[in-house]
């Protein structure tokens, strides 16, 4: 009984965890399947059961080539995860090369999802005091929260944003001069993003960028499940990926149309670091992670370790080195912060364009992304 137990239940384990693990590689952009994309290390971890099973199988009786077919595909399954997880290990060389010691100009940066529906404000205000960055960008500011920073506004002569409910605020705090601040709806009317430049204190003009785009998976509002259902279509309540995707094609876009300033892009992005999304957004902008070669920096939902994905980002374009990074615990909020020191360096302006696949499917994610706002009936204005 035990051996037909650990006989069939290795194979049913990890066929599932191959099953996930072969999701993300297809080319849509439902929610169930793009969320594959995240746990990566956690697939890693739970092969560890069908391969207690095997082994255990193998065990109590000979050797054979199940035993041998089940141990290869687990091997071949972890590094295939693995794989996406390793360049943001100490393993890998440095995307951003570290600052040196006697760099003339730095500035820090400080990027918090506080959680609209968190409550503890003296705290979270206690710490931006504390951290004292040069730029704050804090996602999900309401009414209640843009109240209690206004204490912010003090120390901050420049700031621009949106302060909105549900999640959908974001507001940029600078120390630094901000020449023509705006907030754009890329995609949607509800995701906003705020673009501006930085006059860094040499003068050098520095592209900010903050965004914050819809999660796949997001439950839709009210009004948008009515919509669908006036239309006949409620199998599904759930954002896909599509206007995510489109948002982030489209900053990467202007990012290398503009390439003369420096860059940095910065956010909550509801996407994790190794995703075919990132990547392209990467190639698409020639912008650079400073985690590569140095860390995960998972950031969220700090309240479950094992579950954490690195889904707070900040992303920057060559001329910029890192002097520091780390994750900074923000009282009461489901994310960490990001932390990040730079310095500005040389530039080499290097970077390869993308290739006309990558340009194609960029194209292909942006019309898809305002097809999908234009149903839900979140789509900007032109």
């Amino acid at each position: 009984m035990i051996d037909k137990l650990l006989l069939w239940s290795a194979p049913a384990t990890l066929g599932l965890l191959v099953l996930v693990t072969l999701l993300p590689l297809v080319p849509a952009g439902a929610w169930w399947v793009r969320v594959w994309d995240f746990p990566r290390l956690q697939i890693v971890f739970l092969l560890l059961l069908p391969l207690g099973l095997t082994v255990g199988h193998a065990l109590r009786n000979p050797f054979h080539s199940q035993h041998a077919a089940m141990l290869v595909v687990i091997a071949a399954v972890a590094a295939w995860q693995l794989t996406h997880v390793a360049p943001f290990t100490p393993l890998w060389r440095h995307e951003v090369p570290d600052a040196t010691d006697d760099a003339a100009t730095t500035f820090k940066l400080l990027t918090a999802n506080i959680d609209y529906k968190n409550r503890r404000y003296d705290d979270v205000l206690a710490m931006f005091l504390e951290e004292d960055p040069d730029l704050l960008l804090v996602v999900e500011v309401d009414k209640k929260w843009a109240t209690a920073l206004t204490p912010l506004d003090e120390r901050y002569p420049h700031r621009a944003g949106v302060v909105r409910d549900k999640g959908l605020g974001i507001v940029l705090w600078s120390r630094l001069p901000l020449n023509d601040p705006e907030v754009r709806h890329l995609v949607s009317d509800e995701r906003a993003s705020i673009f501006a430049t930085v006059e860094l204190s040499d003068g050098a003009p520095l592209r900010f960028v903050g965004i914050h785009p819809t999660p796949p998976g997001l439950r839709e509002s009210h009004a948008e499940r009515k919509h669908a259902e006036d239309d006949g279509d409620d199998d599904d309540d759930r954002h896909d990926s599509r206007v995510r995707d489109a948002e982030l094609v489209l900053v990467a876009r202007e990012a290398r149309r503009d390439h003369e300033p420096r860059w940095i892009v910065t956010g909550d992005f509801n996407d994790v670091a190794w995703s075919h999304t990132t990547r392209l957004f990467q190639d698409l902008s020639a912008l650079k992670d400073p985690r590569r070669g140095r860390a995960l920096m998972n950031t969220y939902p700090i309240k479950w370790p094992p579950c954490r994905f690195p889904i707070d980002h900040v992303f920057v374009s060559d001329g910029l080195h890192l002097a520091s990074m780390n994750r900074v615990m923000t009282p009461g909020s489901d994310h960490f912060a990001i932390q990040a020191t730079f310095a500005l360096a040389e530039r080499d302006h290097t970077a390869p364009d993308a290739s006309a696949e990558d340009h194609e499917e960029a194209e292909e994610l942006v019309d898809e992304g305002k097809e999908d706002a234009a149903e839900r009936e979140s789509v900007a204005p032109e």
